[in-house]
Formats: C-alpha cells, sequence, structure tokens
C-alpha cells in the first residue's frame, strides 16, 4: 500500500502554492498517494481566472471583488510590491525552465494528485463549484481531510 501525503493549501500567495506543487509532485513521484486540501484563500489556487463569482450578498460580493481568485493573479508573501514581486518570480521561473504554477497544477492532476475543495469555506466566501478549475476533483469538509490525514503518514500545513 502507498504511503499517504495530505497537504492544506490554506494560503493564496504564489510562492506558497509552488512550495506545495513542488512537494506533491515530488511525493506522487515516489509513488506516494497525495491529497491537497483548499480552504481559506488557498481557494484562490484553484479559482478559474475570471471576473467575479456570481454570490448573493454584499460581503460576499466585495469579498470576491478583492479576492478573484486564479494561479496567474496571486501575490508573493513577501516582496510583491504591487504585483512587480509576482512578475519577476515567474520571469526568473521562465529562464530556469521551471514549470509555471498553472503548468505544476496540471502536472500534479496528471500524475494522480486529488485536489479537494474545502465546502464550508466555499460556502462562507460564495464560491461555488463553476468557480473552480476542472482539475478539482472532489468538494468535502473537514471531516474528509481529518480522514485522510489519519491515515497519512506526512501531513504539511502551507
Amino acid at each position: 500500500m502507498a504511503e499517504k501525503v495530505t497537504i492544506i493549501v490554506f494560503s493564496g500567495n504564489l510562492d506558497k502554492a509552488l512550495a506545495a506543487f513542488s512537494l506533491a509532485i515530488g511525493a506522487v513521484a515516489m509513488e506516494m498517494k497525495v491529497t491537497i486540501f483548499f480552504t481559506f484563500w488557498g481557494l484562490s489556487v484553484i479559482r478559474k481566472d475570471k471576473k467575479v463569482s456570481r454570490t448573493r450578498g454584499i460581503m460576499r460580493k466585495m469579498l470576491n471583488l478583492l479576492n478573484r481568485g486564479g494561479a496567474r493573479r496571486l501575490p508573493l508573501s513577501r516582496l510583491n510590491m504591487g504585483g512587480l514581486g509576482s512578475s519577476m518570480m515567474k520571469k526568473l521561473m521562465e529562464d530556469s525552465k521551471m514549470p509555471s504554477l498553472e503548468e505544476m497544477i496540471s502536472m500534479a492532476q496528471k500524475m494522480g494528485v486529488e485536489f479537494v475543495a474545502c465546502t464550508t469555506t466555499m460556502g462562507m466566501m460564495g464560491i461555488s463549484r463553476e468557480d473552480l478549475i476542472p482539475e478539482v476533483g472532489r468538494l468535502a469538509g473537514v471531516a474528509t481531510y481529518l480522514g485522510e490525514a489519519s491515515e497519512g503518514k506526512i501531513n504539511l500545513f502551507i
């Protein structure tokens, strides 16, 4: 039986998302079963790159306007400088022949990494299934994550 790895992606920052996907791809390449659970700002990583979610309530609309999501829009956790830092990081990655976050997401899914979006956070933030990229295989709550994590040898929080 393959060892299990669970990763919680709580952050919507580019550098942290890159770290999560690097670890996931490395683990699945080592024949481990990998599940990534996206919650709170981490849902930005797996949201479609579009304008604003159709949601009810002024607070949810404002939240979605300020946090539109999409892997291409993620800021750096430090030194973002109004988006300049993210642009510089992407250029350095390209120059180093490192795959982009979008490419890593696709690669991870094709390699068998399971993507799970937190239903509780989705409901609170007014995010629907249609707002998520097609690579997301499952919507579930904390009990599902805890079930996966209890079987995992490696559990990471990013």
